[in-house]
């Protein structure tokens, strides 16, 4: 490809581009909340934080495919360009951080309001005060997760649009890493109903540092390999690009299979894993399949995914690889916070699954 003649400017911080970033962000969220409320849904039981069973709704997937369909169709008739969502990179990521500080704080306000709330005001803010908030018959940590992966979604056809506007083509390795952080996407929402057995949703608070991760960390910062393939020089060959795929096939199958099976196994633990019943210890914890192997593999499926996002872009900057490394340090200190509860929640019945399943996350490894 040709060097550009005007590449897009992306860190405009004009008054005008923080308006009409805000007017973004708004209208999106809106719309997404609207949809979630209005579409078609399944609704499921679950755990809340106080043990007690909720009702979730659950239509991630019709919103997902709505989003994209209308994106395409408004690029196609030219209604509206996703080249705006480049051009206005920096804009929209102050708008949304202002949106994350105001929503944590009304969080912060409804909560401490509640009876017998009473946290100081730092770990209220951004700890959160409320496990399971509620607005309009929707769960909003898990409502939350929507436009952080939907905008993800379209922050990364963002890069594919610009591309093909600058020069008339879509390389190779960008062509690979849409399908790949499509897919990635389209499996969250096909499988959105394994979210509500996670410690974020059952337990964790919502304040600042959960808003602030959805809104702000994974949109704009989860689509870094993309900002360098707008513009590579370097084409990827097809040999590379064929063990890129493997190593993202190999991790998808890793990370979905593993999850799969242990969600699986808490609805109905007769399920049949690899053609054989489930394995289990004293009924509650699986040693089959994945399970009986490592104790986090699904997150090393999650990193090898991950990492072939970055290596589509090469080694001509460290900077894509930021996403991956970032990601490795965040799970792997989530794996030492599950171990803990694990091991509080189940005493000694932890202690023989772990010399059972021998390995965390790197089999015969770790």
């Amino acid at each position: 490809m040709s060097p550009p003649e005007t590449p897009p400017l992306s860190f405009a911080l004009s008054g005008g581009a923080l308006l009409e970033a805000a007017a973004m962000v708004l209208v999106f969220v809106a719309l997404l909340f609207l949809g979630s409320m209005v579409l078609p849904s399944r609704r499921i039981t679950g755990p809340d934080a106080e043990g007690n069973e909720r009702i979730y709704k659950l239509n991630g997937l019709a919103l997902f495919l709505i989003a994209a369909v209308a994106a395409g169709l408004a690029q196609f008739f030219g209604w509206f360009s996703l080249s705006a969502l480049y051009t206005h990179f920096a804009a929209l990521f102050v708008a949304a951080n202002a949106f994350a500080f105001a929503l944590a704080g009304w969080l912060y306000w409804r909560g401490v309001r509640a009876p017998g709330a009473a946290p100081g005001f730092w770990r209220g803010y951004f700890c959160g005060v409320d496990a399971g908030p509620v607005r309009f018959g929707l769960d909003l940590k898990l409502f939350s997760y929507r436009p952080s992966l939907i905008g993800l979604s379209l922050i990364n056809a963002s890069f594919a649009v610009v591309q093909w506007e600058t020069y008339g083509e879509l390389t190779l390795a960008m062509a690979l890493y849409q399908a790949f952080t499509f897919l990635y996407v389209l499996n969250y929402f096909q499988f959105e109903q394994g979210m509500i057995h996670t410690w974020d949703i059952i337990s964790e608070r919502f304040g600042w540092m959960l808003v602030w991760g959805d809104y702000v960390l994974v949109p704009f910062f989860y689509c870094l390999p993309g900002w360098w393939l707008v513009h590579a020089p370097d084409p990827l060959s097809p040999a590379a690009a064929m063990a890129i795929v493997l190593l993202f096939a190999f991790g998808f199958w890793l990370f979905l299979g593993a999850n799969q099976q242990k969600h699986g196994f808490k609805r109905d633990p007769d399920i049949r894993i690899w053609g054989q019943p489930a394995l289990t210890l004293d009924g509650r914890l699986l040693v089959s399949g994945f399970w009986g192997i490592g104790r986090h593999l699904n997150y090393t499926g999650e990193i090898c995914i991950y990492l072939a996002f970055a290596l589509t872009t090469g080694f001509t900057s460290w900077g894509p690889y930021l996403l991956p490394a970032w990601l490795a340090g965040l799970l792997w200190h989530r794996s030492i916070r599950d171990e803990r509860r694990c091991r509080a929640k189940y005493g000694e019945l932890w202690e023989r699954y772990t010399q059972r399943a021998r390995f965390s996350m790197l089999p015969f490894i770790h």
